[in-house]
């Protein structure tokens, strides 16, 4: 289903590890990630024109509605991070994206994961086929995907 001209869209987020997302020994608190992830989401946003607002101005919301992690090595205060936030093109009426997490000194990978959004109306009721504000973007960005 990848077609081998559609462009890879993703963005690199550096951040700091705070005090206040370690645990008592000094390790990143799993639920940190998951706020590690939205900032990447957001400079995704930001960067390829797919931001919160603009899916608001176009009637919808995009929630999460999957959302994982796998752990690999663990983040200590005060680490520097860069999250990759790479937008994986689908047919679905999904926003998906694939992470990782490296350790800025070393570029180790310390972990990975992956986000579904789906679209919903001002209603909160489920959006079925991808709004057209979506499908232009896609074919903007080059990643509508194609049936083989």
């Amino acid at each position: 289903m990848k077609d081998s001209k559609m462009e890879s869209l993703f963005v690199e987020k550096e951040i700091e590890v705070r005090f206040n997302e370690v645990d008592p020994v000094g390790i990143v608190w799993h639920g940190s990630y998951a706020t590690y992830f939205e900032m990447a989401r957001e400079a995704f946003g930001k960067k390829y024109g797919l931001d919160y607002l603009y899916i608001f101005s176009n009637g919808c919301y995009a929630p999460l509605v999957d959302l994982d992690f796998h752990f690999k090595r663990p983040l200590r205060y005060p680490d520097c991070a860069i999250v990759v936030a790479r937008y994986r093109p689908t047919l679905a009426a999904k926003i998906i994206f694939d992470y990782e997490i490296y350790r800025a000194a070393s570029h180790e990978l310390v972990a990975t994961g992956s986000s579904v959004q789906v679209f919903i109306d001002k209603s909160f009721q489920l959006i079925l086929s991808s709004p057209s504000f979506y499908e232009d973007w896609k074919i903007k960005n080059n990643v509508l995907p194609t049936v083989e």
